[in-house]
C-alpha cells in the first residue's frame, strides 16, 4: 500500500499518484458494485477509485434532490416498515473502502467484519461507526442465517449542523463522537433498541419516497436524531491525537485555498511526498492527497450552497485551477455537476 517516494502532483492538481486511479478514467467503471447494493435506498454505491493494492473505494451516487444519505437493510425484514429497504443477502464479500461515513446498527447477531485487518464481531444491540478510508471485509463464514442489521451511509454535510465542518475536524465534532479514534463501537440499552429500529425504518421509508412532501427535511431530521443517539452512547476517550496528523491537517487547513500539492505539504513538514503519504494513510486510512481533495471539495460545496459566486471564483477560492477543472473534479467525486448540485440545494 505504500507510495513510491517519487509520487508527486503538479501544483493545484488533484490527480492521484500510484495509490489510486482517477474515477474519470475508464478503469473506474470496470469492476462491479458491491454485492447487495441494489438493496440500498437513497442512492447507490459507485466505484470512485482503485487503490494500488486492488482495494476498491466507493462513493455515493445520490439523487441531487435528496441529502447524501443511504440506508441498507441486511438480513430478513423485521417489520412492514422495514420493507422500504429491500432485503439483501449481506454486505459486500470483498475488501473495500468508501469515501463516506457508515453507521451500522445490529438488531440480531450478524457475524463479524474485518476493519483494517482487525476482526470486529457484530453483536445484537451494537452500533458500529466506520470512517472513510477504512478497509472493510465481511467475514462471510461467520454470518448466521438470522442476522439482521441496518447500515446508514452518509456525507456529513447531509446534516445541517455538520454542513460547514471541515473534514479535518469530523472526528472531533460532538455529533460524530462515535467516529473518533479508538471509539467505533457502542451498545444500545435493551429498552432503546426498538426505537433505534423504528428510526432507521422511518429513515428508509423517507428515502424511498423522495417525492413526498418534506422528505428531504425528514431525512436530515431522522439522521440527526440517530447521530445524537449514537454520540450519547460513545465511550469517553482520552485525547489521543496524533501529533504528525495534526501538523498535516493544520497545514492543509492553512493552505488548501492555494494551488498546493502533496509535495508542497510534505516539503513544509520536512518529509518526502511518498513517505508522508504513506504515514498519513497508515494513521488515518486515507492518503494525503485524499485529505487535500476532501477539504477543497467540502469548501466548494459550502460556497455553492451559501453563495451565488461563479464557478471560476469558487475554483480560485479552493485551490483548483479553473471552472472546467472544478466541474471535472466535482463530477468525478460526487457524480453530479456543481451547477446541478447547487440548484438542488435551493429547491
Amino acid at each position: 500500500m505504500a507510495h513510491s517516494s517519487g509520487t508527486t502532483d503538479s501544483p493545484g492538481s488533484d490527480t492521484p499518484g500510484s495509490d489510486s486511479r482517477d474515477a474519470d478514467s475508464p478503469a473506474a467503471d470496470s469492476p462491479p458494485p458491491p454485492a447487495g447494493s441494489d438493496g440500498v435506498v437513497g442512492g447507490t454505491r459507485q466505484l470512485r477509485t482503485m487503490r494500488a493494492d486492488g482495494t476498491p473505494v466507493y462513493r455515493h451516487r445520490q439523487p441531487v434532490s435528496m441529502p447524501a444519505v443511504a440506508v441498507n437493510r441486511l438480513g430478513p425484514t423485521a417489520s412492514a416498515a422495514a420493507d422500504a429497504a429491500r432485503d439483501t443477502p449481506g454486505p459486500p464479500e470483498h475488501r473495500h473502502a468508501h469515501d463516506f461515513l457508515v453507521l451500522t446498527y445490529v438488531e440480531a447477531d450478524a457475524g463479524a467484519i474485518e476493519v483494517d485487518g482487525a476482526s470486529r464481531p457484530l453483536r445484537a444491540g451494537e452500533v458500529h461507526a466506520l470512517l472513510p478510508g477504512q478497509v472493510v471485509k465481511p467475514v462471510v463464514t461467520t454470518s448466521p442465517a438470522g442476522g439482521r442489521a441496518w447500515s446508514v451511509s452518509f456525507v456529513p454535510d447531509a446534516v445541517p449542523a455538520l454542513a460547514s465542518v471541515s473534514p479535518l475536524s469530523w472526528t472531533r465534532h460532538p455529533l460524530l463522537s462515535l467516529f473518533a479514534p479508538q471509539a467505533g463501537v457502542a451498545l444500545v440499552p435493551e429498552p432503546d433498541r426498538d426505537r433505534w429500529s423504528r428510526h432507521l425504518a422511518d429513515l428508509a421509508a423517507e428515502l424511498a419516497a423522495p417525492e413526498r412532501l418534506g422528505a428531504r427535511e425528514a431525512v436530515t431530521s431522522l439522521l440527526t436524531r440517530v447521530l445524537v443517539d449514537a454520540a450519547r452512547l460513545a465511550p469517553r476517550q482520552p485525547d489521543t491525537r496524533d501529533a504528525l496528523v495534526e501538523r498535516v491537517f493544520d497545514r492543509i487547513e492553512e493552505t488548501f485555498r492555494e494551488p498546493i500539492s502533496t509535495a508542497d505539504v510534505a516539503a513544509a513538514l520536512g518529509y518526502t511526498p511518498g513517505h508522508l503519504t504513506t504515514l498519513v494513510r497508515e494513521r488515518t486510512g486515507r492518503p494525503l492527497l485524499e485529505w487535500i481533495t476532501e477539504r477543497r471539495l467540502t469548501e466548494v460545496r459550502r460556497l455553492l450552497r451559501e453563495t451565488d459566486l461563479p464557478l471560476g471564483v469558487v475554483a480560485a477560492r479552493t485551490g483548483l485551477r479553473d471552472a472546467s477543472y472544478l466541474v471535472r473534479r466535482f463530477r468525478g467525486h460526487y457524480g453530479v455537476t456543481p451547477q446541478r448540485w447547487r440548484e438542488a440545494q435551493t429547491r
